[in-house]
């Protein structure tokens, strides 16, 4: 519903260009009306006052006719006269008032008869004039004005206002069309940015500037207000990029945590399946964090895991991955794995790294060692949670075996050991 009533509701232009037309239209009417009534009263004027000189002229020519009652020389006379004016009808009276001499111009049809009528409308009463003859009244003269002249004053008039109604219209449509494009082109840049911004997220477009003042502050606005939602944009999408990483990484140590290990494993895991590959599975635990912890705080224990975390990962290949299970367990995950033989020899290297004595807060510094169980995909299982058992149970063994050769070496710090799940 509300979309049929947007298409109902006019557009800019077309409310500028009607409202151009209507003022064009509106103004040249009252001008052309203004200019008609000035021209018939004009008109007018010139009309009665050519009519009483047209009487005065009857009256000197059948002045003579009407002392000796010549109907014939008044009759001529004054068809001689009328003939060639605006005269319609004209009369000559003798002193008694009876017709002596009569004209009527012998047009006949519609024009002559509205010609007639416009003449009666516009123009004054019929003009009476008497006939003085030595200071004596011998009659008189009644003349009735003929509107040739302002029948075609009036349609060259109505040919005017409709011809300048026409060149106005399309005056009025041309500067329309001129205005609209100072008006709707920025209108529509407007439109066509806030539209990207809506239904692409495309904040990096911006509108152009415009000729006009108040629609370029109304541009620059809206670009101001786009940098805004860039700006607050990007603070979202790092504000959900730390989240995501403290949600899948531990705080202390930057190593990814149980959750994000588990779902790279099943990843990993259904890929080395459609390939036919094998992947070890690490699982790591520190031999003395606990007696660390407790001797010297847990600043120290934190020390001892981050240097664990930071040494390990030195010893591994940029696509293999270590993290932080909990407490002192770590997993490493070694994708591919050509033989088992390359598992062991990382870790090797890895339970090497930790002969270093370990710097702890303060000038204390400790030794600390690693157990390290493996298993291998798919010799010791095939889902993640077999695997993480396997090497779990690998771990522990090998520390078992590391408690059992101190007790009988006699040593007070426990030696690291590897064991491959059998």
């Amino acid at each position: 519903m509300s979309l049929f009533k947007s298409r109902l509701r006019p557009t800019l232009g077309s409310v500028i260009g009607r409202g151009h037309l209507i003022v064009a239209l509106v103004g040249v009417a009252m001008a052309s009306v203004s200019l008609t009534l000035l021209g018939v009263l004009a008109l007018r004027v010139y009309a009665d006052h050519n009519l009483h000189l047209i009487a005065r002229s009857i009256n000197y020519t059948v002045e003579a006719a009407v002392v000796f009652n010549d109907k014939v020389a008044a009759t001529e006379a004054l068809a001689l006269i009328a003939s060639t004016e605006e005269v319609a009808d004209a009369q000559v009276m003798d002193e008694q008032g009876e017709l002596l001499a009569r004209w009527q111009r012998p047009e006949s049809g519609l024009l002559s008869d509205l010609e007639v009528q416009i003449a009666r409308v516009i123009l004054e009463k019929p003009i009476s004039m008497p006939i003085v003859h030595q200071g004596q009244e011998i009659g008189s003269i009644l003349l009735i004005g003929h509107g040739g002249n302002l029948m075609r004053f009036l349609l060259s008039g109505l040919m005017g206002i409709v011809l300048c109604t026409a060149v106005s219209a399309w005056v009025a449509l041309y500067l329309a069309r001129r205005q609209l494009r100072g008006i709707i082109g920025p209108l529509r840049s407007l439109a066509a940015v806030a539209h990207a911004a809506r239904s692409e997220r495309a904040f990096d477009q911006r509108v152009p500037p415009a000729d006009i003042a108040e629609l370029d502050n109304l541009g620059n606005d809206f670009n101001a207000l786009l940098d805004e939602l860039v700006s607050w944009q990007t603070h979202l999408q790092n504000e959900n990029e730390t989240l995501a990483h403290q949600a899948s990484h531990d705080s202390l140590t930057g190593l990814p945590n149980r959750a994000f290990f588990e779902g790279r494993l099943m990843r990993v895991l259904r890929n080395a399946r459609k390939l036919d590959e094998r992947v070890a599975v690490l699982f790591l635990d520190s031999d003395r964090f606990k007696e660390i912890n407790d001797n010297f705080g847990h600043a120290a224990g934190d020390a001892v895991l981050v240097a664990v975390a930071t040494r390990v990962r030195a010893q591994l290949r940029e696509e293999d991955l270590v993290a932080r299970l909990g407490g002192d367990e770590f997993a490493i995950l070694l994708t591919p794995l050509h033989k088992a033989e390359d598992a062991e020899r990382i870790a090797d290297k890895i339970i090497a790294s930790m002969e270093m004595p370990i710097q702890l807060p303060g000038s204390t510094q400790v030794l600390t060692s690693l157990s390290i169980g493996i298993a291998v995909y798919p010799d010791h299982g095939v889902t993640p949670g077999e695997l993480l058992d396997a090497a779990d149970a690998a771990m522990y063994q090998a520390k078992r075996l590391s408690r059992g050769a101190q007790q009988t070496a006699g040593a007070e710090l426990p030696v690291a050991h590897v064991q491959t799940r059998s």
